[in-house]
């Protein structure tokens, strides 16, 4: 695989000499893709050039398929015991290299060196989780289910997978499928952001040390085409998807008409609800923590405080004052506690709903779109925003905007506020503040968002949870990591005996 010359420093920050060209991880082998075309991957930090990826075709997705498909039945009949040795060779070698992928992440993302530390962490969780497989792949068995006959089940492996994966968290969500599924004795193909490919890049260096058999796990870079290429190809059994809702609703319906099992997260609108009776200095810390953490690149932030009768009054200009101490530059900086957005087209995105929400009548209480780095002229930052008056009917209150903005609803009632939250066809995460028990069951009881917070601010599940929304925020009836990735990953067989 190309690898970049030194790279020199200067005021303490990397400048490369040279741009990394990356290749594919197929059948055990670094390879170059069949594609001429490539795309450009930049550090949002700076606005330099540090990696071309290949975009890759058709012929590139089946020439991994041929690998795993080679691979699967001598991985299959591994036992599970064996399975899992490259995978505690893997969270070993992650652990050793844990700084070197945290700052991959930050220079080709942005997320402050915290951030991503934490979804490095993350990522080891999984691993972690999969390492009991043998235990959690167990079936089970009942004896004399009629006279004389006993009754078993067991779970196996199924064949080729795949994941297709956001630029957001791009070294922690292929982790969320690829450990299940080879622990599981499936073989696997990652697909990752174009926009983001260099943490799956050092993944699968360290993945080629653990020592998986040659096409058990394969990389293969690309955008649409081989997208399309992984839902139509009668290779793969199945695939994961995380992204917007359009392209998870087109995941989902084209990989199931071609007989695929399919798991695919959705975009986001997240509310939080704030009580009057919540302890409001810390509902306000802890929702701009929320919201503006990761720049807003993340489909757990709520970005829309839904403020109940007397709460709106009381953290309106908290919620301000907070959002004006966080600090916004190079992710990789110390004390930085807000990146710049990925790319100069994502920040005119979220810039694009800005003036929306004003075209709209909302009153805009703290404008991010002047921000300037001092140091970095050419990174493509966005200051905190805040809008007021925002009603579920605005643009800025209703679709996922995935940037560094924060809306304010008020609600005159606790039942408004569930109405408005039900009513929103997203429904992936959501948080109330509150110090009623009652409020909190009520709340939990009847909203519709798959993963719900009660006093916190990002309802995160830890891996031995399913993560997954609901509505037009999933596609699909497993989730993601949890007890729910051995049943996605595995198929169950029922066999009935009698011997007499």
């Amino acid at each position: 695989m190309t690898t970049p010359r030194e790279s020199s420093v200067v005021n303490g920050h990397a400048t490369a000499t040279a741009v990394r060209t990356l290749e594919n991880h197929i059948g055990g082998r670094w390879v170059a893709s069949d594609s001429t075309r490539f795309g450009d991957v930049f550090n949002p930090a700076t606005g330099e050039l540090i990696a071309r990826v290949p975009l890759g075709t058709a012929a590139d997705v089946d020439r991994a398929v041929q690998a795993a498909s080679k691979a699967f039945p001598g991985w299959r009949t591994t036992p599970p015991v064996q399975r899992v040795k490259p995978l505690f060779k893997l969270k070993y070698l992650l652990e050793q290299r844990f700084d070197d992928i945290a700052r991959t992440v930050t220079r080709e993302h942005g997320k402050t060196v915290e951030e991503s530390r934490s979804s490095v962490r993350r990522a080891i969780d999984n691993v972690d989780l999969a390492l009991g497989v043998p235990d959690r792949m167990q079936g089970t068995a009942l004896e004399d289910i009629a006279s004389g006959i006993d009754c078993h089940t067991v779970r196996q492996p199924i064949g080729v997978f795949a994941a297709i994966t956001p630029f957001n968290f791009p070294a922690m969500v292929p982790m969320w499928f690829l450990p299940h599924a080879v622990a599981c004795g499936n073989t696997f193909i990652v697909k990752p952001s174009e926009r983001v490919p260099m943490s799956q890049a050092i993944m699968f260096e360290i993945m080629h040390e653990a020592g998986f058999p040659d096409g058990v796990v394969n990389l293969v870079n690309g955008a649409k085409e081989a997208v399309d290429a992984i839902l139509d190809h009668p290779g793969i059994a199945g695939v994961s998807f995380v992204g917007s809702t359009p392209v998870a609703k087109h995941v989902y319906e084209r990989g199931a008409k071609a007989g695929k099992r399919v798991q695919a997260l959705g975009g986001a609108k997240n509310f939080v609800v704030v009580m009057p009776d919540a302890d409001i200095p810390r509902a306000a810390t802890v929702s701009t923590e929320s919201c503006f953490g990761c720049a807003g690149e993340r489909c757990l932030a709520n970005s829309v405080v839904l403020a109940v009768g007397g709460a709106y009054e009381a953290i309106r200009d908290k919620l301000v004052d907070e959002a004006k101490k966080i600090k916004v530059g190079d992710g990789a900086d110390p004390g930085v506690t807000m990146g710049p957005l990925v790319t100069a087209q994502h920040r005119e995105k979220v810039v694009g709903y800005i003036e929306k929400g004003i075209a709209e009548g909302a009153k805009l209480l703290l404008d991010g779109r002047g921000y300037k780095d001092p140091r970095n002229p050419n990174g493509w930052y966005l200051g905190p925003t805040i809008f007021d008056n925002v009603t579920p009917e605005m643009a800025v209150g209703r679709e996922e905007i995935f940037g560094p903005v924060l809306c304010i609803m008020r609600a005159k009632d606790f039942d408004e506020a569930v109405d408005i939250v039900r009513k929103h066809e997203l429904g992936n995460a959501t948080s109330i503040f509150t110090s009623s028990g009652r409020y909190a069951r009520e709340y939990r009881y009847r909203v519709e968002p798959s993963m719900l917070g009660v006093n916190i601010g990002v309802a995160a599940p830890m891996a031995f949870f399913p993560f997954g929304g609901a509505k037009q925020s999933f596609f699909g009836d497993l989730k993601a990591h949890g007890r729910d990735a051995i049943e996605f990953y595995t198929d169950k067989k029922v066999v009935i005996t009698r011997w007499w």
